[in-house]
């Protein structure tokens, strides 16, 4: 059985048409109208097959190709929202390359012992209510009813009543939890979202760990004055505390000859940034900054984590004018999952595809976080990973080869199939 390429790529093109950025990347966040347009085109593919669906609360999707037993369910599938001005691949090629194993194995007639789910996440990215993975959250029963209507997005609207007004029942989310009983195995096919396969000619990528993430939220509050008229000396710029706190942040993480002890998979990232009042002629009154730290190792985030305690901790002691403390700190951990080591059966079984089918491929870590790593909790897990072009992820440019995901589809199929063979 082989998947078919045009079809794949027609339905890609499709859905990318559903675009609130023409000329500017792809933004198709969840629950816009976007997003309607984009699950219609899927439901339509989905009831064409004829297969059985459910939708919980959160707007998941699950469509069954059945087996020949009631045996748990292999899963497959991806999301389809994006992050604003986003690319073409990330998320949709999964979904896509999931929807065309089913389509292949119904255009086949391939009777398996178990049936074959295919599963459409919602909310991956977090560009609606910010939470990363809250659609896969929901379905692993990480989020009540409760919780959904004190999580808002930028524009005030709580989560629950965005999916109620959206046509998802919200209230009903603890109903239609994934059971630990209910897949034997889950793979989700993806963009590497890095460079690793590109620079080494590899077609394919099978992972064997999902880093963890821990995003730390910290507060430096200093005294707002004129820029102009302060002496240097008689400041306590805020931005500044900031600045040698990142600074020194980016030299403990990265590995050296002097850091002997230093983890080599841990990577430390600043990219939001709030300043008040954010006036150039005036001195901060309080910075925020947020730490994005990922490992595949829990030590290395917990190393971290120590490290940047003990920076805060030296500079709320540094003293200024009249002996007065120079800056007030806080830190808050906003967001935390664990790393995930993916399961070694699943490995096996997508390695030996692998080497069957001669297609070059490397075994590799995933630095991002991927709705896979949250089904890991009821289930055993496997990551396929496409080359992505220059590494580009996340922007207009993001670009993985026609080749590469038929390769990719080629290699879901045919493990899909060892899986769902099973007893």
């Amino acid at each position: 059985m082989k998947p078919n390429l045009s079809r794949i790529q027609s339905d890609m093109g499709q859905i990318n048409g559903y675009n609130a950025s023409p000329g500017a990347g792809i933004t198709r966040i969840s629950f816009s109208e976007e997003d309607r347009e984009a699950r219609d085109y899927l439901m339509a593919e989905i009831n064409r097959l004829g297969l059985s669906v459910k939708i919980d609360g959160a707007g998941n999707i699950r469509a069954l190709y059945p087996g020949e037993t009631d045996l748990p369910t292999v899963m497959i599938g991806s999301h389809i929202d994006t992050v604003y001005q986003g690319g073409e691949y990330d998320g949709l090629a999964g979904t896509i390359c999931a929807l065309e194993v089913i389509r292949a194995l119904a255009e086949n007639n391939r009777s398996l012992k178990r049936g074959v789910e295919l599963i459409i996440f919602s909310e991956e990215e977090g560009s609606n209510f910010g939470i990363t993975m809250f659609g896969s959250s929901i379905l692993t029963g990480q989020y009540d009813v409760q919780a959904l209507k004190e999580i808002y997005n930028s524009k005030g609207q709580s989560a629950y009543d965005v999916m109620e007004q959206f046509g998802f029942p919200a209230r009903t989310i603890g109903q239609d939890l994934l059971g630990s009983d209910e897949v034997y195995a889950m793979m989700e096919l993806h963009i590497e979202q890095a460079g690793v396969l590109e620079y080494e000619g590899k077609q394919v990528g099978i992972v064997e760990n999902i880093a963890g993430l821990t995003v730390l939220k910290i507060r430096i509050e200093g005294q707002a004055n004129h820029a102009g008229a302060t002496p240097m000396h008689l400041r306590r710029d805020p931005m500044v505390a900031a600045a040698s706190l990142i600074l020194e942040l980016e030299n403990e993480v990265k590995p050296n000859a002097m850091k002997p002890n230093a983890m080599g998979t841990t990577v430390a990232t600043v990219g939001k940034i709030h300043c008040t009042p954010n006036i150039s002629n005036v001195i901060p009154s309080a910075v925020e900054i947020y730490i994005d730290l990922r490992d595949v190792e829990e030590d290395g985030i917990y190393r971290v984590i120590e490290f940047v305690n003990h920076k805060i901790r030296e500079m709320e002691t540094r003293l200024g004018v009249n002996n007065e403390p120079l800056y007030r700190i806080s830190m808050e951990q906003v967001a935390q999952t664990k790393p995930v080591k993916l399961s070694n059966q699943v490995l096996g079984v997508l390695e030996r595809n692998a080497v069957k089918s001669g297609m070059g491929y490397r075994k590799m870590n995933s630095g991002a976080v991927h709705d896979a790593a949250i089904v890991a909790s009821k289930t055993q897990v496997g990551m396929i990973f496409i080359p992505s072009k220059e590494g580009r992820s996340h922007c207009a440019e993001e670009y993985s080869r026609p080749e590469d995901i038929l390769a990719g589809c080629q290699l879901l199929l045919d493990s899909v199939v060892d899986l769902a063979s099973q007893d």
